[in-house]
């Protein structure tokens, strides 16, 4: 099963993927983890995003496609995977698509963990307490959920155009948030 997952930060997405990845058994990629993975096995690729990274721009969409891709066609990754952090704006959208087709694949849903604005502070903020993170800051929180909201618009309407979206309710207990997730795959599967 190939799945998408949408959320801002706060949202639970961490969390829920664990879970998620552990009961399909598939692998969970993080676009993150997969740029610094190639920064530090020095491939070809990550030899380009470590110029992106050092600098503290955004990695150009072509590159992250090849990244991803190159994760994708790894054999733990044959029989679905779960992409947290990929696509991030409509291009890649658009890419992964043209990707996934041509190796003759395609995905299966994409989750959107949706929580309200006023949660998501109040969650990333006990973050900040709790993990004493100094850059959680109302303020950078607003900003990150500025960018999530206006990179993340035209990738709702893309996947509910395709028929792909299931938008799930990110509040309440870790295991009720679950309990809908599953219910979305559920229904994905029948």
């Amino acid at each position: 099963m190939f799945i998408v997952f949408i959320g801002p930060p706060g949202s639970g997405k961490g969390t829920q993927s664990k879970r998620l990845t552990r009961d399909l058994d598939i692998p969970h990629l993080s676009t993150g983890d997969m740029l610094r993975q190639a920064v530090k096995d020095g491939t070809e690729l990550g030899k380009q995003v470590h110029q992106y990274m050092e600098s503290g721009g955004l990695v150009p969409h072509a590159l992250a496609i090849n990244i991803v891709g190159e994760r994708l066609d790894q054999s733990d990754c044959q029989k679905g995977c779960l992409l947290d952090g990929f696509p991030r704006a409509l291009e890649q959208a658009e890419s992964l698509d043209g990707y996934l087709q041509q190796k003759k694949k395609s995905l299966n849903v994409v989750l959107e963990l949706r929580v309200d604005n006023n949660e998501l502070m109040h969650r990333m903020q006990q973050r900040a307490e709790e993990e004493q993170r100094s850059d959680d800051t109302p303020e950078t929180i607003a900003r990150r959920l500025g960018i999530y909201s206006n990179e993340t618009a035209p990738l709702i309407t893309f996947y509910q155009d395709k028929g792909l979206l299931e938008t799930v309710d990110g509040t309440g207990s870790p295991d009720e948030v679950y309990q809908r997730i599953q219910s979305s795959i559920d229904r994905r599967r029948a």
